[in-house]
């Protein structure tokens, strides 16, 4: 039996199970370990909408890590902007680090290439990308993605941290937008 969630008006169906995201984050965080042995990353979440991701794989990384944040924003309701903001920069010295970014969802890729190249003028020893989420079938910009949770069509979602229009971060399981 499918669980469905209704958000500004919108039905949302049950997608991906708390208990998948959890097990697949740990899997994630070990991949990452294992990379990153003898290193020290510094993890770098993208706000708003990896802060849930970004905590739990923080908690399942087994060793020493540095973090840091920074917000970026493309969304307007479910549709890109088309541009990339920086809300929040950093104020740290990245060069020499091993950084990976912490992305909740990689869909046309815009945001993303278009921070990379900021991101490398701070001249960081190494840049990994680690998206619970990555939508393969609307990928625009060409990204090389280390750290996959799950590869999902090309349907809106909602929950662990994904929001439409500020709501739906706080559930706990991600939901798809239903078809009609």
């Amino acid at each position: 039996m499918s669980k469905e969630v209704v958000i500004h008006g919108r039905a949302f169906e049950s997608f991906l199970s708390e208990e998948a995201i959890r097990r697949r984050i740990g899997e994630m965080a070990a991949m990452i370990a294992d990379d990153y042995a003898e290193r020290l990353p510094l993890f770098l979440p993208i706000l708003n909408g990896s802060f849930v991701f970004a905590a739990d794989l923080l908690r399942a990384y087994p060793a020493e890590c540095e973090l840091a944040f920074v917000k970026l924003s493309s969304y307007r309701g479910m549709r890109s902007s088309g541009r990339v903001e920086t809300l929040i920069g950093l104020d740290l010295d990245l060069s020499g680090k091993d950084i990976v970014i912490v992305e909740d969802i990689v869909d046309s890729g815009r945001t993303l290439s278009d921070f990379l190249p900021v991101l490398q003028t701070a001249r960081p020893a190494s840049v990994a990308i680690a998206s619970l989420l990555v939508k393969p079938d609307a990928l625009e910009f060409p990204l090389e993605i280390a750290y996959r949770g799950f590869e999902i069509p090309t349907r809106f979602v909602v929950g662990y941290g994904l929001d439409y229009d500020g709501l739906g971060r706080n559930l706990p399981e991600i939901y798809q937008l239903k078809e009609r």
